[in-house]
């Protein structure tokens, strides 16, 4: 496989709360050269109080802005592509988000309780409090292997992290049987 950045750009950088799914993907998306977003923008506001005053999201907060993010990947199909940083927590999730955008990849970031208790402890002006790790590690199901996307371990400097990513998305990692022709035939008609 050729090293494909434009066509079937979709990449939906995953992981639970502190796994630094906004500043590694938007790292990604400046190398691959495509626009980043940060889901949580996509969020609407009642979900961003639900967590602020320490409290999960329930599945029916969840369905309209994983619809809302598939969809903004989508779109940016035509322009390129497109970066976004979800927690996809779960596989019902990530389905949900195929569903809009079926060419989509995963990057997976995983790391101990101990690494992300540390980041989150050190970061200030969000509004998921760490109190709420453990809930996000009691819903996470890791990225299956035979869903689209790659895992990446966090425990290591930000620079190792999305060159590794970056390297992987490149060489095609985490394409589904089949989705190979199609990637191929988009970035032939770019």
């Amino acid at each position: 496989m050729s090293q494909q950045t434009t066509a079937h750009t979709q990449i939906i950088v995953m992981g639970v709360s502190g796994s630094g799914k906004s500043t590694i993907g938007a790292l990604i998306a400046g190398a691959l050269g495509v626009p980043f977003v940060d889901g949580d923008a996509l969020h609407p506001r009642s979900n961003i109080e639900k967590m602020a005053g320490g409290h999960p999201l329930e599945d029916a907060d969840r369905w309209p802005w994983l619809a809302l993010v598939g969809r903004t990947l989508a779109d940016a199909d035509g322009a390129g592509g497109m970066v976004i940083a979800c927690s996809a927590l779960r596989r019902a999730y990530r389905e949900a988000i195929l569903e809009s955008a079926p060419h989509a990849r995963f990057v997976h970031l995983d790391g101990s309780r101990d690494v992300l208790a540390s980041r989150l402890e050190g970061r200030s002006g969000h509004f998921m409090p760490p109190s709420l790790l453990d809930s996000q590690f009691a819903t996470l199901e890791p990225l299956a292997r035979d869903e689209p996307g790659i895992v990446v371990d966090i425990d290591r400097p930000v620079a190792a992290i999305v060159d590794d990513a970056v390297a992987r998305i490149r060489a095609g990692e985490g394409i589904r049987e089949g989705e190979d022709a199609r990637a191929d035939e988009g970035v032939a008609g770019a």
